[in-house]
């Protein structure tokens, strides 16, 4: 492949400290990604609406991430048929064709009465979120393509094991951020659209310095043998991934929902997606137990070892961002910084409390995903992810019909949810133990 893959014979069995190293860059880039959108917080809250700005910005996002759940499974999809030159082409057209799809969906979604029918009825947002939500997923279709170009070039950095190379965009990306936002709220560039913007243009220089750090991977793949993987191929093994990546961000609407629904909503939907801003990043990392899973050969040994590893890995990251609750840093960020009225700050850290078990069971979440990945069993993964969804309806109704308050709706809903994929995931695998396919290099 390339100087930068470890000996083959080493990558059997890495220790704990290898590991380590492979995963934070992964982290660090999977978490900066995520931290952009709590640093553009600020912009969207000192808009007219305040808080509630913020909270239909979120909703746009949430609609954006939805239509484009496919770009991270396509980063499993890619680890395991861009091991080659003709497979990373085909791919990469795969990449794009699935881009244009969902931008166009996008598109369609930001017509006035489809717009109002989506965010009004469905997702059940009052008027003063609802009408930032609908400018915001409008200015956001740059950002959708933007998105989908910069996957193929993540991939092939994943598969050369440079992890610490494709993180260097990510943080480029994210101090541009920081700097832009407040420069945004000074000059008065302020509210939902203009946070926007001060998020669209980090993210196009990050995918150009990705693209240029990936061009050397991408010359250094070897050919394909004699068979190389075909358009279909791929996308039959891609499809359950992205549908039951789609019931996972379906399954965040429907939270939404169930919150909007419940006592208060226009202050506890502000104080829930503040909490979740800062915990995000840190589950979102999680999700790169899944990358670890597929970088290395697996064996029981190594499974039970990186399950240790998430295990430990997600407990750390769900207890970081209780210390912004913290008397004083809590005024600082949540008050300050975010705009949040003081008397809600106590909804604030109710909610982070509730939520600190949510990076730890999605990184099992994960690490159960990357073992049914490296098993080609895409429909274990869609059966956990399905089992998510169903887990959130049963617990939002439950709550609901119970009057529990909404945001220990959303961060119960949250954990069970992942809680019970990971352990359905397993139970598939059980099943169809001794069916499936060798690892990615059987998909050569």
């Amino acid at each position: 492949m390339n100087e930068n893959r470890p000996d083959p014979e080493a990558a059997t069995a890495p220790d704990a400290w290898r590991l380590t190293r492979f995963f934070i860059p992964l982290a660090v880039q999977a978490a900066s990604q995520s931290l952009c959108y709590p640093l553009v917080a600020m912009v969207a809250s000192r808009g007219p609406g305040g808080p509630l700005d913020l909270a239909g910005l979120a909703q746009s996002n949430t609609v954006l991430f939805f239509l484009g759940i496919s770009m991270i499974s396509l980063v499993p999809t890619g680890m395991v048929y861009a091991q080659t030159r003709e497979g990373y082409r085909r791919f990469y057209r795969l990449t794009m064709a699935i881009g244009f799809v969902m931008t166009t969906i996008q598109a369609l979604l930001c017509i006035p009465a489809v717009s109002h029918a989506l965010f009004a009825q469905v997702i059940g947002l009052p008027p003063s979120i609802e009408a930032p939500a609908q400018s915001t997923l409008l200015l956001s279709i740059p950002l959708q393509v933007i998105f989908f170009s910069r996957i193929p070039y993540f991939v092939v950095l994943y598969i050369g094991r440079a992890t610490g190379i494709a993180s260097l965009a990510t943080i480029g990306r994210v101090v541009l951020t920081a700097a832009l936002s407040p420069l945004f709220c000074l000059i008065d560039l302020v509210g939902p659209l203009w946070a926007v913007v001060a998020l669209t243009i980090p993210v196009a220089l990050e995918a150009v310095a990705s693209g240029c750090f990936a061009q050397r991977f991408i010359r250094a793949l070897p050919p394909s043998p004699e068979r190389p993987p075909g358009l279909r191929e791929i996308l039959w093994f891609n499809t359950p991934l992205t549908v039951g990546g789609y019931f996972l961000v379906l399954a965040t609407i429907a939270v939404a929902a169930f919150i909007a629904r419940a006592a208060d909503p226009e202050r506890v939907l502000p104080a829930y997606y503040l909490a979740l801003g800062l915990v995000n990043p840190l589950a979102f990392a999680a999700t790169r137990i899944q990358t670890v899973m597929l970088a290395f050969p697996q064996t029981a040994s190594f499974q039970r070892r990186t399950l240790r590893f998430a295990l430990v890995a997600g407990l750390v990251m769900g207890l970081l961002p209780l210390t912004f609750i913290l008397p004083g840093l809590a005024e600082l960020y949540y008050v300050q910084l975010q705009n949040l009225h003081p008397d809600d700050l106590i909804l604030v850290r109710k909610t982070a409390a509730a939520l600190v078990l949510f990076p730890l069971v999605v990184a099992i979440r994960a690490q159960s995903e990357g073992v049914a990945a490296w098993r080609k069993k895409p429909f274990a993964v869609l059966a956990g992810h399905a089992a998510l969804l169903m887990t959130i309806a049963g617990t939002g109704l439950a709550a609901l019909g119970l009057t529990v308050p909404g945001y220990f709706i959303g961060a119960g809903c949250l954990t069970l949810g992942s809680l019970v994929s990971a352990g359905t995931m397993r139970v598939m695998l059980w099943l169809t133990r001794g069916n499936g396919v060798g690892g990615p290099g059987a998909a050569q």
